[in-house]
């Protein structure tokens, strides 16, 4: 008689979700790194055996560097704080990345807006 799937397959899924949340308070509440302003996750991304997640994430405003080296050396501490919240055997080792998709869609809609206005004045 052949097995019914379990839901082990979206666990790897739900554990991102939750790291994803709760480094989003972590991050807003307890991280003092003047280098890290204003910081959005976009994603997390965690290995099927949870030892390394990657964490995407954007900025409203400073510069993508800065921010990374920030995360990236606050990431210990990041991970003692999952670690304190998650109820999992091995909390991951955070490797924070920047996500440029936001700058990326922003710099398309002016390429079409300006393709449109430009479109616009050729037909009138």
């Amino acid at each position: 008689m052949a097995r019914k799937p379990t839901s082990s397959a979206h666990r790897g899924f739900r554990v991102a979700d939750q790291i994803q949340r709760d480094l989003s308070e972590l991050i807003a509440r307890e991280l003092k790194d003047p280098r890290v302003g204003m910081v959005t996750l976009n994603a997390v991304e965690v290995t099927p055996d949870y030892a390394h997640a990657k964490v995407f994430f954007s900025i409203i405003t400073g510069k993508p560097e800065e921010a990374t080296a920030g995360l990236n050396a606050a990431a210990g501490f990041l991970r003692n704080g999952l670690f304190k919240r998650l109820q999992i055997h091995t909390v991951p080792t955070l490797h924070f990345i920047f996500d440029r998709t936001t700058e990326r869609a922003s710099d398309m809609n002016a390429l079409i807006s300006k393709a449109v206005a430009s479109r616009s004045k050729d037909e009138a």
